[in-house]
Order: C-alpha cells, then sequence, then structure tokens
C-alpha cells in the first residue's frame, strides 16, 4: 500500500471507474495481450481481484466517495488509502490520509484541490435530483448526452472534455478528477463488429466495449500532469445470463467481483 500521506498534497489524483466491468472479463483480456494500455501500468501486468462496496452505480459510487474503495478479495483487514475521521475505525491505518469532511471530494478540496467529475452513466446526468447527487460533490461537473451509454463514442468524448479542463487548470493548483466511463455499460452490442440492437448485449460485446475502452485511455493518461497518482478500478460487475440472472443491483459472483489496479505517472 502507498503511503497517501506522501502522495497527498504533492500528485494529482486521478479515480477511473470503469463503470459495470467484470472482473473475470477484465483479467482474461489482460492474460490474452488485448489491452494494452492497462496492462503497461497495471503493477505485474494484472488486474488485482476485489470485491465492490456496492451492487450498482450510486451505491458503489457513494461508497468510494466516503473511501470504501473495493476490498481487496483475500481475507483481512485492509487498510484503506483514504478515510473519513471515524473514531474506532479498524481499516485506517499509517498510511491511510485522513480527511474531516463527509466525503473525498470534500476532504480534497479543503486542502486546496480542485475537484472536477466527468460523468458516463445515467446516475451522473444532472438532470434529475438524484442525478445531481454524485455531481454535487464535486466543485466543478461536467455531463452531456454523448458521455452516456448509448454513444459508441462515449469516452473519446469524454477525454476531449478533460482535456479542456486540464489545460486551464493553474500550474499550481493540484486536481481530484472522477472520470465515469459508461462505456462498457449496457447497451454495448454496438462494439462487435456486425453488431445488431436485435443481437443484444453479451459477454462478449461486454469485452469488445472493454477492447475501445483500452485504445481510448493512453490519451487520457497522456493529458494528465505528473506526478500523478491513478486508480482504476470497477464499480461493479454485471450479469450476462449466469444462475439466470441479468444486469446487476443483485448478490451475485460476477456483480460483486471487479478488477482494481493503482499506479502513479511520474
Amino acid at each position: 500500500m502507498n503511503d497517501m500521506n506522501d502522495v497527498i498534497g504533492s500528485h494529482d489524483v486521478l479515480l477511473v471507474t470503469l463503470d459495470t466491468l467484470r472482473y473475470d472479463v477484465a483479467a482474461e483480456l489482460a492474460a490474452a495481450g488485448e489491452t494494452p494500455t492497462l496492462t503497461e501500468l497495471l503493477p505485474g501486468g494484472q488486474w488485482e481481484r476485489r470485491h465492490s462496496p456496492g451492487s450498482f452505480t450510486y451505491a458503489a459510487h457513494t461508497a468510494i466517495l466516503a473511501g470504501f474503495l473495493p476490498t481487496p478479495a483475500d481475507p483481512g483487514p485492509h487498510p484503506r488509502l483514504f478515510a473519513g475521521s471515524f473514531p474506532g475505525s479498524e481499516t485506517t491505518a499509517a498510511g491511510t490520509w485522513t480527511f474531516d469532511a463527509a466525503d473525498l471530494p470534500a476532504g480534497l478540496a479543503e486542502i486546496g484541490y480542485h475537484t472536477v467529475c466527468v460523468g458516463g452513466v445515467g446516475f451522473f446526468n444532472k438532470l434529475t435530483p438524484l442525478g445531481s447527487a454524485l455531481p454535487g460533490l464535486f466543485a466543478e461537473s461536467h455531463w452531456e448526452p454523448s458521455f452516456g451509454v448509448a454513444d459508441p463514442g462515449s469516452l473519446a468524448h469524454q477525454i476531449d472534455r478533460i482535456g479542456e479542463v486540464v489545460r486551464r487548470l493553474p500550474a499550481d493548483r493540484r486536481l481530484f478528477l472522477l472520470l465515469n466511463v459508461s462505456a462498457l455499460h449496457q447497451p454495448n452490442w454496438f462494439y462487435l463488429d456486425g453488431g445488431t440492437r436485435e443481437d443484444g448485449d453479451s459477454r462478449t460485446s461486454h469485452a469488445a466495449a472493454l477492447r475501445y475502452v483500452d485504445g481510448e485511455l493512453g490519451r487520457l493518461f497522456d493529458l494528465m500532469r505528473r506526478p500523478c497518482f491513478v486508480i482504476v478500478c470497477s464499480d461493479h460487475g454485471t450479469a450476462y445470463g449466469e444462475d439466470g440472472h441479468t444486469g446487476h443491483r443483485i448478490g451475485h459472483e460476477v456483480v460483486w467481483t471487479v478488477p482494481y489496479g493503482e499506479f502513479v505517472l511520474s
């Protein structure tokens, strides 16, 4: 575990949530060399197997943004990178950066970070009070239809916006950026060559969406200022027929088990 007390204040922080990405699909593509951008940066070229703090986007992100990142799947206790001040916390350790606020963006803002959210799925669309709750945790937030699940070029559009954000940020101002990637979420049939709406989504089209995402992420990492501490993870997985289940917000292994990685861009 990195000592986050050495990181916070000296590094920008980038949190990329690959919405709905399954661990098994991510691990298979990494092993096959089909996600070269990510595997080059992940420690050992591999994803860490973790358990999500929630089975759908809103629950998982609310926990993540309070410092409860996906938990290592092996027996713990597991010290956390970030933790709000909480008497008796058994996962706050010497290397944990603690904050006296209700959520991580507020805690980082208190020490001078500019906090930005570039949303993807509907819980970030700011079209309703619920869709405004997560973006409302940030000083600056962005969403538009081209960032959402229905646009096959969603991640490219999101990264374009991030470029604008980074270019106008003062050089002496630290950045905390959340990018919620919508491309893996249903619908994803259009990432398959010859895929049709009638064919629908599948584990195969989910994998094709991850290949698309990996192909775009290099540009994101190139945009980020150095040094930058990066967390890339899924918020939850999703089912494609396992045990009769489709989707998420259920307590199934393919939903609870997520890929996780962290590294420093220097």
